[in-house]
C-alpha cells in the first residue's frame, strides 16, 4: 500500500466525533455529523491538533443568554461582534451553521434601542461601551443564507432579522461616527478597533468617554481619528446589503450609493498613495503614519483592484522587512521603530494575531493570489503542528504559541487553512473546491507521509487524499479524480468541473484525471485553466509575488 492508501484507510477507519468526546445532545454534534467531516495524516502532528481543534471548539460552543453560541474563547468570555460573530462565525458555518445562526441572532437579540449593536455579549448581558467592528457582519449573514439555502429552504425570517439589525446599526454610525460629515467612519477609542496595546493608540483612551460610544474625550488631543478599517468594513457592510435587500426584494440602489460613497470617503480621507497605505487621519488634517495590520483588514473588506493589491504584495505583505514574518503576518511593520514582537500578552504591537490570519484568507481569495496564501500557511502550519495550545499570538521569529489559550479564532484557522491547501471546500456560491496542497514540506519535522479529508456536499460524501505527489479524490467511494500535487480543482453544484488553479509557488505539469477523461496542463501559480465539458477554452494569470527580502 502505498502512503495515500494508508491515509484513506486511516481517514475511513475514524471517528471523529467519538474520538473528541463530542456526544449527542451537543450543540456540536448534529452539524457534524451532517457535514461528515473528518482527517487524518500519516506522520507529523497535524492529525492530532486537527482533532484537538474540533476538541476545543466544541468547549467554545455552550449556551450563552439561553441560545448555543460561539464564544472566543480563552480570557475572552462571550462573543464579540469584531471577531466570534463575523470572521469566526463565518468559517465556523462549514463546520456548523446552526451555531453561527443562532450567534448572529444573539447579537440582533440585544441590539439596543437607539440601533447601536452590542460590541459583545456574554452571560452576564450585552455590552455598548464601543463599537469594536472590523470583519463585515453583512458578508457572514449573506454567506450563511446562501450556504444553508442550497441545502434546504431559504430561510427569509433569518435574513429579514438580521437585515433590519443591520440597517438600523448603519444608521447609528453613520449619525454618531461622522463628526465630521466627510462619508468615513471615526475612531473614538481603542477598543473601537480592538488593537490592544498598539502604538496606533497610544495616549488615546481604551473606551470611549464614560462608556458612551456616540462620546470622546475632547481632553484627549488628536481625537477623533478617521480610522481606514472601520470606514472600510462599512462600505462592505454596505455592498453586502445591497445583496440582502435584494434578496428581500427591496431596491438595492441605496445600499449600493451609500457603499460606494464609503469607498470615496476612504480613499479621500485615508489612502496615503506615495506609501500605498492607509491610515488614520488627524483633525489637523495629517496622518498617523503607523505601517500597521490596518492595511490587511482594509483589502479584506474588499476595497481595491487586484493592481492595488499586487502593490500591497510587493511593497508590504509579501516583504520580509516589513509584515511577512516566519509566522505570518505581523500586526505592525516589522521595520517600524514602533514594532514590538512580544507574544506572551494580548498585544497588536507586532506579533501575529490568528486574528489577521483568519481575516487575511479573504483578502487573497478574491484577487486570485491562493499560493502566495498557500505560502504563508506553509510555515504557520508546521509551527502550530507541533502546539501544545491554541493560542491569540505568535511569536514572529519562531511561530512559537503566545498569549491565552483554547482560543477559538486559532483553532478554526486550523481547520480553514487545511481546507483550503488541501482538503475539501464548500463555497456559499455552491462550489466545491477541491485542493491538493499536501503538507508534506513542513519544518519543525511535523511533515506528513500523506493526509486525506472527507466532507458530505448536498448529500454527496466525498474523499480527498494526497501525496507529495498526486491527489486522488473519490465520490461516493468511487475513484473520481486524480491531478498532482499542487492543483486545485473547482466543481460548481452540478458537479461539473469549470476550472483548475495553481495553488504551488511552482509551475505543476501533469494531467487532471477523470472517470471519464484526462486533460494534460501546465499551471504556474495562481493560473487559473477554465474548463467547458472537460476542455481547456480560456487561461488566466494573476501573476505571483514571492517573498521579498
Amino acid at each position: 500500500m502505498t502512503a495515500i492508501d494508508d491515509a484513506l484507510a486511516r481517514l475511513r477507519a475514524s471517528d471523529p466525533l467519538s474520538r473528541v468526546g463530542v456526544a449527542a445532545g451537543h450543540p456540536l454534534h448534529d452539524d457534524l455529523e451532517r457535514q461528515g467531516v473528518a482527517f487524518a495524516a500519516i506522520g507529523g502532528g497535524l492529525e492530532e491538533r486537527w482533532h484537538r481543534a474540533l476538541a476545543e471548539l466544541a468547549g467554545c460552543v455552550h449556551p450563552m443568554l439561553g441560545a448555543p453560541a460561539l464564544h472566543e474563547g480563552g480570557v475572552y468570555h462571550g462573543a464579540w461582534l469584531e471577531s466570534t460573530a463575523s470572521i469566526s462565525a463565518e468559517l465556523l458555518d462549514r463546520f456548523a451553521p446552526s451555531v453561527t445562526r443562532t450567534t448572529h441572532l444573539l447579537f440582533a437579540e440585544h441590539q439596543r434601542a437607539d440601533g447601536l449593536l452590542p460590541y459583545k455579549v456574554t452571560d452576564a448581558g450585552p455590552a455598548y461601551s464601543q463599537i469594536q467592528t472590523v470583519t463585515p457582519l453583512a458578508r457572514g449573514v449573506w454567506n450563511h443564507y446562501l450556504l444553508t439555502r442550497a441545502g434546504g429552504e431559504p430561510d427569509h425570517d433569518y435574513l429579514a432579522r438580521m437585515y433590519e439589525a443591520m440597517a438600523r446599526n448603519d444608521a447609528w454610525l453613520a449619525e454618531h461616527r461622522d463628526t465630521r460629515r466627510t462619508g468615513a467612519v471615526e475612531a473614538f477609542c481603542t477598543f473601537d478597533t480592538g488593537h490592544d496595546l498598539s502604538p496606533r493608540f497610544w495616549h488615546i483612551p481604551d473606551r470611549c468617554f464614560e462608556g458612551d460610544a456616540a462620546r470622546y474625550d475632547a481632553e484627549v488631543p488628536r481625537l477623533p481619528f478617521i480610522a481606514p478599517d472601520l470606514t472600510a468594513n462599512v462600505a462592505a457592510q454596505r455592498s453586502y446589503l445591497a445583496l440582502i435587500a435584494a434578496e428581500l426584494g427591496e431596491g438595492p440602489e441605496p445600499w449600493r450609493a451609500k457603499a460606494a460613497a464609503s469607498r470615496s470617503a476612504l480613499f479621500a480621507q485615508c489612502f496615503h498613495e506615495s506609501d500605498g497605505l492607509f491610515y488614520d487621519r488627524l483633525p489637523d488634517g495629517s496622518h498617523l503614519r503607523l505601517n500597521s495590520d490596518v492595511l490587511l483588514r482594509v483589502l479584506a473588506c474588499e476595497i481595491g483592484d487586484d493592481g492595488l493589491f499586487a502593490q500591497a504584495l510587493e511593497r508590504h505583505l509579501m516583504n520580509t522587512r516589513r509584515f511577512l514574518s516566519q509566522a505570518g503576518f505581523t500586526s505592525i511593520a516589522m521595520d517600524d521603530p514602533r514594532f514590538d514582537g512580544d507574544h506572551t500578552r494580548n498585544s497588536w504591537a507586532g506579533p501575529v494575531n490568528f486574528l489577521t490570519l483568519v481575516r487575511a484568507a479573504h483578502a487573497f481569495e478574491a484577487h486570485g493570489r491562493v499560493a502566495e496564501l498557500a505560502l504563508v500557511h506553509r510555515s504557520v502550519l508546521g509551527a502550530v503542528a507541533g502546539h501544545d495550545r491554541f493560542p491569540q499570538c505568535l511569536d514572529p521569529w519562531s511561530g512559537d504559541a503566545g498569549y491565552t489559550e483554547k482560543y477559538s479564532p486559532a483553532m478554526l484557522w486550523l481547520l480553514d487553512a487545511l481546507e483550503r491547501d488541501c482538503g475539501i471546500l464548500p463555497r456559499p456560491d455552491g462550489e466545491i473546491w477541491f485542493s491538493g496542497l499536501a503538507p508534506t514540506r513542513l519544518e519543525h519535522g511535523q511533515s506528513a507521509l500523506a493526509v486525506a479529508a472527507a466532507r458530505a456536499v448536498r448529500g454527496t460524501r466525498y474523499e480527498l487524499a494526497a501525496d507529495d505527489t498526486s491527489v486522488h479524490v473519490y465520490r461516493d467511494g468511487e475513484r473520481w479524480l486524480e491531478f498532482p500535487r499542487g492543483w486545485r480543482v473547482v466543481a460548481d453544484a452540478t458537479g461539473s468541473l469549470t476550472r483548475v488553479v495553481g495553488l504551488s509557488p511552482a509551475t505543476v505539469t501533469g494531467e487532471l484525471r477523470t472517470d471519464a477523461a484526462s486533460l494534460a496542463l501546465s499551471l504556474g501559480p495562481n493560473d487559473v485553466a477554465a474548463l467547458d465539458s472537460g476542455r481547456l477554452f480560456e487561461r488566466v494569470s494573476s501573476g505571483f509575488t514571492p517573498p521579498q527580502y
